[in-house]
């Protein structure tokens, strides 16, 4: 942690999704819209459900949500996931989310953590047993 508040490093693996803060995310005073960035949870998070699950999950649960700093326009905002629990047919993965902003004088704040659970669907949207890791 730097003497900054809130200003972070960025977790040393590689991101799950990274994706520019843009002014259509935005409010009228620039700061992005707190269910945009639920969105882009939720889409980070399935990435590593649906390959858990080799195929199709549905989003059953937000099991928590906090956001801790605000993001804005121009902000890169990078997902990190990590799956936490495995059921029969559930997948429970959890999310870190960062901003870095200001290129001039780079900062980087955590903004938001969350944890979601997935279900394995069919195709006909049916719950399925997630399949034994490979």
């Amino acid at each position: 942690m730097s003497d900054k508040e809130g200003v972070v490093d960025l977790p040393q693996r590689q991101p799950t999704l990274r994706v520019v803060a843009m002014p259509s995310d935005a409010n009228f005073v620039g700061d992005i819209f707190g269910g945009w960035l639920m969105g882009q949870v939720d889409i980070a998070g399935s990435i590593p459900a649906l390959h858990r699950a080799r195929g199709r999950v549905a989003t059953v649960a937000v099991n928590s949500f906090v956001f801790k700093q605000p993001v804005f326009v121009g902000d890169l905002v990078s997902f990190y996931t990590r799956i936490v629990k495995v059921g029969n047919t559930s997948i429970t993965v959890e999310v870190e989310v960062y901003s870095q902003r200001d290129p001039v004088t780079p900062t980087c704040v955590k903004v938001t953590e969350a944890t979601l659970t997935y279900v394995a669907v069919t195709d006909e949207r049916k719950p399925r047993v997630v399949p034994p890791e490979s």
